[in-house]
């Protein structure tokens, strides 16, 4: 009886969501192609802070942390609430700035962001070019490692096998997308974010009315002293206070991918930025509570083979079905909000930036704009889902990393210190291409810790960026404002 009711409780959010897709069509329909792209620039403070905080809180924090808690320790929980503040910091002291920029420059997309601020002609287009292919391939990474989380999640839920949900999820996420593009997103991340706090609440009061804190540290201790008092940061570094440097990271996560940074060239003008982020570390703060349910998982079933099955478990097996039910759909919403928000941007990237990089001498109609717009998102949506049946195991924290931390590392040069100290565009090509070779290299061929390995790439991209545009400004001068020209 209860997979029935879990059947209809899909049903009729799918049934939500594709509706508030078809809602803001209206706005992605528009003639300039920033409707689809950017909403139109119309997003307001309060569903600005929940798309970003449900964006960036997603299978990670509910499916991955909770395994990566399970079988590293508290490490996790510590890593979670470092992402409040630095989310919050990012809203207030980087959001304005980069939304001034591009505004002046006239970007629709992070990877035009990046090309209109540093050079124009063949230059221009190659940086505009290179910025959306390495986007695109390290966000398809991301997206694979999104899709399987929901697949693991709805198919213990529903009793089917995880190709099949996965399947089920990611053909819902194409068809809002599809309709209503970054407001689409927008708005669904905003119910998406309720339906995940509530699911915290609710999993947090359960855990701790059927075991004290005090109770879980005991029988945690009892088990292995190193869950709560580890002797390094693994797998984030090798060193103890490596964990500290999760805040800088999760800055930097915040402030300059392309899927997260592109809500803030979308906010409305004269938005009050401390109210978005304000907002947005109460919401954040909350929902870091979530990995207590890895530490939760191991007193009570300490034997599990796929740590990333810890969330999936746990709600099989602790909280009533009808119950289960209703925060699996607030769990799938966590995972929707990340995996849209993905699909949205490397179609972006494709049907618009890809497009202008190296069609730029072809004209299109608004209508065709959107067709391929559009066309981009179901093929990419379900080119995710294919990548996903054919990788190999992976932890789904890991994968996230890999292709999140990477790309920071790419872009780190010439958004975060561009935005405030311009370089040139050789300087910005050179930094892409070094820092995302070196955080790549590091995280698939060392040790050297999931948040140690980015920030060592995000450096040598920092460095890259000053020092080869000061080497180079006599050949290549930086862009004058008079020489852009807004689209």
């Amino acid at each position: 009886m209860w997979k029935v009711v879990n059947w209809v409780l899909l049903l009729a959010v799918c049934c939500e969501m594709i509706w508030l897709g078809i809602k803001s069509s209206r706005v992605a329909s528009s003639d300039d192609e920033s409707g689809f792209l950017l909403a139109g620039r119309s997003l307001g403070p309060f569903v600005s802070a929940c798309t970003i905080v449900a964006t960036g809180y997603s299978g990670w924090c509910f499916v991955g942390s909770p395994g990566v808690t399970y079988h590293y320790g508290a490490i996790e929980l510590l890593a979670n609430f470092f992402f409040a503040p630095a989310i919050a910091f990012a809203v207030m002291f980087f959001a304005g700035a980069m939304r001034k920029r591009a505004a002046q420059v006239g970007s629709l997309t992070v990877p035009e962001y990046v090309a209109r601020h540093h050079a124009v002609g063949k230059l221009g287009k190659l940086i505009q070019g290179v910025a959306a292919i390495i986007t695109i391939l390290l966000l398809m990474v991301f997206l694979t490692s999104q899709i399987k989380a929901v697949g693991m999640l709805t198919a213990q839920w529903l009793g089917i096998p995880i190709n099949w949900a996965a399947f089920v999820i990611i053909s819902m996420i194409i068809v809002y997308t599809t309709f209503g593009g970054l407001q689409a997103v927008a708005w669904t991340d905003t119910v998406m974010i309720c339906g995940m706090m509530f699911a915290t609440v609710v999993v947090c009061f359960q855990m701790f009315t059927d075991i004290s804190p005090s109770e879980l540290v005991s029988q945690l201790n009892a088990i292995d002293p190193k869950l709560l008092n580890p002797v390094d940061s693994t797998p984030y570094g090798g060193f103890k206070s490596a964990s500290y440097l999760i805040l800088p990271y999760a800055f930097m996560f915040a402030a300059v991918l392309p899927y997260m940074a592109v809500r803030f060239i979308s906010m409305r003008p004269g938005i009050k930025l401390h109210s978005v982020g304000l907002m947005s570390a109460v919401f954040a703060i909350i929902l870091s509570m979530i990995p207590a349910v890895g530490l939760y998982m191991k007193v009570k079933v300490p034997g599990l083979e796929v740590a990333d099955n810890a969330m999936p478990q746990y709600l099989n097996t602790f909280l009533h079905p009808a119950l289960a039910g209703i925060i699996t759909i607030c769990i799938l919403f966590a995972m929707k909000s990340t995996a849209d928000s993905l699909l949205h941007t490397v179609s972006s990237a494709v049907s618009y930036d890809i497009r202008n990089a190296f069609f730029s001498h072809r004209e299109f109609t608004s209508h065709q704009k959107l067709k391929i717009n559009r066309i981009c998102v179901v093929t990419l949506g379900f080119t995710g889902f294919l990548m996903m049946l054919f990788a190999p195991p992976f932890f789904l924290n890991f994968m996230g990393i890999l292709g999140t931390g990477t790309l920071q590392s790419v872009l780190i040069g010439p958004i975060l210190v561009g935005t405030f100290w311009k370089g040139n565009g050789v300087g910005a090509l050179a930094s892409m291409v070094l820092g995302g070779v070196t955080t790549g290299s590091l995280l698939l061929g060392t040790d050297l810790g999931w948040v140690v390995a980015p920030i060592t790439g995000d450096i040598v991209g920092i460095v890259t960026y000053f020092v080869v545009s000061m080497a180079t400004f006599g050949v290549q001068p930086r862009l004058r404002a008079d020489q852009i020209t807004v689209a």
